[in-house]
């Protein structure tokens, strides 16, 4: 049932614009990339951003590799991790962006 003022026996319009920013808000996946870190030398890490990723609602999640090169469908992101740290002396580990929360229909608002 729409709510209308006494003055005003119009219900609101409905506002598609703001409907899809919900619903993409609601259902965006979550981005994160995976680093690695490993030795160069003895007590010398190096460390890297190896892949992006995006994870979905239902854990699975894709991943790109920095370079573009390769592509991974994975039933999780935490596998994105132990793809990454297979290497001996390699450790692999999720870094999470914060939740989206300001959707916008304009490029320039985004960035």
């Amino acid at each position: 049932m729409d709510t209308v003022s006494p003055q005003n026996t119009q219900p609101a319009p409905y506002d598609t614009d703001q409907e899809l920013c919900e619903l993409a808000l609601n259902n965006a996946p979550r981005v994160f990339a995976v680093t690695v870190q490993y030795d160069v030398a003895p007590g010398e890490p190096e460390g890297r951003i190896a892949a992006w990723g995006l994870a979905y609602g239902d854990g699975s999640a894709h991943i790109v590799t920095a370079d573009g090169q390769y592509r991974l469908s994975l039933k999780s992101a935490e596998r994105a991790a132990w793809w990454f740290g297979r290497r001996d002396n390699t450790t692999a580990r999720l870094l999470w962006f914060a939740a989206p929360s300001a959707p916008t229909f304009e490029p320039a608002e985004a960035a």
